[in-house]
């Protein structure tokens, strides 16, 4: 590439291991995130890892920042390369069943912010012609449960739009890889026990730069993919069983 990987959300366990698997392809990997000024640890992963660094102030929810900074880090650094969207918030079930008002903050960081940030780079980079937007739903938005269905709803309906936006970008010359990762074991399932067929930032960091290097086409990426076959019969379950499955 040599060019810029930009990362939205630059705290993100998942998006800071993929900046340091793209670092030897990058010229520059932008770390995006409140609090910019304290993403030192960060930045350090991946200038050891072989890349230039820059920092970006990006707060998800304040939806008329987002193309300000899109055009800044262009005019700083060049085309954007890769754009990689991996911000998002679990939020409290419990907690959005008696707090409309959590119930809609969790929806408008996992899918509003999600859908006005992407909407804002696929601009970008048709502009460009070039480019690859990555893009993380995950399962629990293949088919919601009563487990977590506000965060299930909101990536469901991620998984919607970026089907359609990868669709949308066809012949373009930019691409949309989406990620379909199972339970991740990390800082934000911490405490949480780890379902079945479960993965680590690394493990969903691999198979997201395998699909960004592969350079061809769409791509849809279950992590791990055991979780496509798996899910084609999850969706049968009869109501009365889904609604006992676990998060």
């Amino acid at each position: 590439m040599g060019g810029t990987v930009l990362v939205l959300g630059g705290r993100s366990e998942i998006g800071v291991a993929v900046a340091e698997r793209l670092a030897t392809d990058a010229g520059t990997v932008v770390l995006a995130a409140r609090r910019s000024g304290e993403l030192g640890t960060e930045t350090a992963r991946v200038r050891a890892a072989g890349a230039g660094t820059d920092v970006a102030e990006f707060d998800a929810d304040d939806l008329a920042t987002h193309r300000p900074l899109l055009d800044d880090v262009v005019a700083r650094h060049g085309p954007i390369d890769v754009a990689v969207v991996a911000f998002g918030v679990l939020g409290d079930q419990a907690r959005a069943e008696r707090d409309a008002a959590h119930a809609a903050a969790v929806v408008h960081t996992d899918y509003l912010a999600q859908v006005h940030v992407l909407t804002e780079l696929a601009r970008v980079l048709r502009a460009q012609g070039s480019g690859t937007l990555v893009v993380y739903s995950s399962v629990a938005g293949v088919r919601a449960r009563r487990a977590n269905y506000v965060y299930g709803s909101a990536k469901a309906g991620l998984d919607a739009f970026a089907s359609g936006l990868a669709d949308a970008l066809h012949g373009s010359g930019v691409r949309l890889v989406l990620i379909r990762p199972g339970f991740v074991v990390g800082r934000m399932t911490e405490g949480m026990s780890p379902a079945p067929l479960s993965s680590t930032p690394e493990q969903v960091a691999d198979a997201t730069v395998r699909a960004v290097r592969r350079g061809r086409g769409n791509a849809d990426v279950w992590v791990p993919g055991a979780l496509r076959l798996l899910f084609l019969a999850l969706r049968l379950l009869p109501r009365p069983v889904w609604r006992r499955m676990p998060r």
